[in-house]
């Protein structure tokens, strides 16, 4: 009897035991404990989710060209581009050969071969696109940064061709060696049989849909993170910090080296260390790995978004370091500015460290309500209008896409669809 007494017990204080065991490691809320990056930074407060640098890498849009100069494009989050693009990045590109992109008619090779095109805007270094992709790269390859890859089987060949295009637009490295087959090209480029139809435009640098495009409006329940939710994620001790009220409605928190700039109207937060770094040309993959990690640790991810290197990443200063992770809403960016500062994150790093970061306060649902529809002009009224801007504006329109202008009514988020042309100058005009 005493025997099995002290086995009943026993069972009890190791049943005990693993309960706090599972409470300790798991957290419920207002245990405080914490998780450590990699790169040391504290997470300390449950925000926004975490992403994986590979989640934050791919192509802004998808050109399909199926021949007899027919085209169409697949933007990110549809069926056609997740599958084709899945596809792509379980093949192997090896064996890399340089030649003058002035070397070959692209704009011909576009409108006479089937073929698959991803653009990555303005670029990404071969190191950070080996993150999504399985390519073998040389030592001339792999310091190139690519914009452009473009697979396409012509008439009679025996296995497609691959094409990285650098950003800087004088170069393009053939894969000798990869593991498509011309089956697998023709496949993947008659899903757009059916799709809305693109006219190029401009020797192929433009392409607009030959009738006009339906898209919807989403509309989004708001909340906000706080400012004590920000200095926990971004203070060592935040009870060391102190708060300067300001008089145009922002506050700004300080432990005297860093400081966080909370603008409640705008719901925006600007946070700057100026740690000095050595004077060393920054590195962009470890940039952008260290901007991943950091936004990890300082408010997480509140929705999908895309790395961009404005520049190329560089700023004024070699040792500086820019990131912008663009936001998503289903297959559209969101192109916050003005008043609703919405839909983006920049970074700016020294030696990977973070010395500014901004980012939005709004909290939003992955899904939203649908709200009323747009028509957005296609065909030869966009040509129109295109050309209208470029003779408002005195310059040419060098990119068009549809994006979400974000509009806030109280604290409900507005997704409103439109088109977006970019300048040659980089600036952008919107309308629908």
């Amino acid at each position: 009897m005493k025997e099995r007494l002290k086995t009943a017990v026993l069972t009890v204080l190791v049943a005990v035991s693993l309960v706090q065991s599972y409470l300790l490691i798991y957290r419920l809320p207002g245990t405080g404990s914490v998780v450590v990056s990699s790169a040391g930074y504290v997470r300390t407060d449950e925000m926004g989710e975490l992403r994986s640098v590979e989640d934050t890498l791919y192509p802004d849009r998808m050109i399909i060209h199926m021949g007899e100069d027919k085209h169409t494009i697949f933007y990110p989050d549809s069926a056609f581009y997740k599958l084709i693009y899945a596809r792509i990045q379980a093949r192997d590109f090896a064996a890399f050969q340089v030649q003058l992109v002035s070397g070959a008619d692209w704009a011909k090779i576009a409108a006479d071969n089937p073929g698959i095109e991803l653009s990555f805007g303005t670029g990404l270094p071969v190191p950070l696109l080996q993150k999504t992709m399985r390519l073998s790269a040389d030592a001339a390859f792999e310091t190139a940064d690519i914009d452009r890859i473009w697979i396409y089987t012509g008439r009679g060949d025996e296995k497609p061709r691959a094409f990285f295009f650098s950003a800087d637009g004088r170069d393009v490295y053939e894969a000798k060696q990869l593991d498509l087959t011309v089956q697998d090209v023709l496949q993947h480029v008659a899903f757009g049989e059916e799709w809305t139809p693109y006219t190029p435009l401009d020797k192929h640098t433009l392409y607009v849909p030959s009738k006009p495009i339906v898209l919807a409006e989403a509309v989004l329940e708001t909340d906000s993170f706080t400012s004590d939710q920000m200095q926990r994620n971004l203070f060592a001790d935040p009870a060391v910090t102190r708060n300067i009220h300001e008089q145009d409605g922002s506050e700004i928190y300080t432990d005297s080296k860093r400081s966080l700039q909370i603008e409640d109207e705008a719901r925006w937060m600007t946070y700057t260390d100026p740690a000095a770094a050595p004077a060393i040309e920054a590195d962009a993959t470890e940039s952008v790995l260290s901007a991943v990690d950091f936004v990890n640790q300082h408010g997480g991810w509140n929705g999908r978004y895309r790395a961009e290197l404005p520049g190329g990443g560089n700023s004024d200063n070699d040792s500086d370091f820019s990131v912008r992770f663009q936001q998503y809403y289903g297959s559209l960016p969101i192109l916050g500015s003005g008043s609703v500062r919405y839909g983006f994150m920049n970074l700016i790093l020294q030696q990977g460290t973070v010395s500014f970061y901004e980012r939005s306060l709004l909290e939003t649902a992955d899904v939203g309500k649908q709200g009323p529809q747009y028509t957005l002009p296609g065909g030869q009224m966009l040509i129109d209008r295109i050309t209208n801007i470029e003779d408002v504006h005195g310059r040419k329109v060098v990119d068009l896409y549809p994006a979400y202008t974000p509009r806030m009514n109280g604290d409900t988020l507005r997704l409103v669809p439109g088109w977006v042309a970019v300048l040659t100058d980089g600036s952008i005009a919107t309308f629908s």
